[in-house]
């Protein structure tokens, strides 16, 4: 039988089939991805095949379908480790928050750059805009348009007023979308807006972040009233990027590459090389400095907090 693996709890997965029938099971033998150590090998949109074990209303995956691409971040306390937090995804986005709380530049940059290097199309959803004073208001139109003008579509929308929900909706039409953020950013509220029978627990996965005693990633896919899916997935403390050699990091950088074949030298850092077309256009004010910052600091490979 094949499947959509639509949640994880960790051990066990549930698999739905074609014709609506899910099943809860478990993995049979070990799975393994280009070399990669991860802590949850299956992930939520992953296609796989299992069986029903025998006298058992309970399955075993046996195997995991090609994946068109995937997003992983470093395991909280094992750094050698992966966690893939979801499969096959048509957009990626990040619920930030300005406060309460706020979410930093370096955070939302961590998360394009894991999108761009795993080739999942990404966009910013800036919610609790209700909280908003004006000078809150400035510094979101400053945020948006150091996104929107390097490519990046930036929706604002207020989950408790529902203030652009329409907005949302049609960007998640037809397609599986994962939604990511810190804690406390108000995803479960959003959620709970676009897909009310579901009734998540706000609060709930902050509960579920604590990163001390988790490891694990537990997600789940909704399916949507007016098309497409919907993946949630706990509030992340921190994102570390995993997996990208430094000599491509500026490539997921799109403001960057766009000036990559204008450098003097093949090999350069845009760290401090004579005849640098990335720290011209940085000079020139055509690249936004908390970019550069944030370029810098995962080069380096710098804290992963917010």
């Amino acid at each position: 039988m094949q499947g959509l693996v639509t949640k994880s709890t960790g051990s066990w997965y549930q698999v739905q089939t074609a014709n609506g029938d899910r099943f809860d099971c478990r993995i049979k033998g070990k799975f393994r991805m280009k070399g990669l150590t991860t802590t949850n090998p299956i992930a939520v949109g992953d296609q796989v095949d299992f069986e029903i074990e025998p006298d058992q209303q309970t399955g075993v995956i046996h195997k995991l379908h090609d994946r068109k691409n995937y997003i992983i971040r470093k395991s909280i306390n094992l750094s050698k480790q992966a966690q893939i937090i979801a499969a096959n995804l048509d957009l990626a986005l990040l619920v930030v928050t300005l406060a309460s709380p706020r979410t930093s530049l370096g955070f939302i940059d961590r998360f394009l750059v894991t999108a761009e290097a795993y080739g999942i199309p990404a966009g910013i959803i800036f919610n609790k805009l209700d909280l908003f004073s004006d000078e809150g208001l400035e510094i979101l139109a400053d945020y948006r348009s150091i996104y929107e003008q390097i490519g990046y579509q930036c929706l604002e929308v207020s989950a408790l007023k529902k203030t652009g929900i329409k907005e949302v909706e049609a960007v998640l039409k037809d397609k599986t979308t994962l939604f990511s953020g810190h804690s406390g950013v108000g995803k479960s509220t959003l959620i709970n807006t676009l897909l009310p029978e579901q009734n998540l627990r706000t609060g709930e996965i902050s509960d579920w972040s604590d990163s001390g005693k988790h490891t694990t990633t537990f997600a789940e896919m909704f399916e949507l009233p007016f098309g497409g899916f919907l993946i949630d997935t706990p509030g992340i403390r921190e994102l570390g990027v995993i997996d990208i050699e430094k000599q491509e990091l500026s490539h997921f950088f799109p403001e960057m590459r766009n000036l990559l074949n204008q450098c003097r030298f093949h090999n350069c850092r845009h760290i401090n090389e004579p005849g640098c077309a990335v720290l011209a256009a940085l000079e020139a004010g055509e690249i936004e400095p908390s970019r550069y910052e944030s370029y810098l600091s995962i080069y380096q490979g710098n804290d992963t907090r917010a």
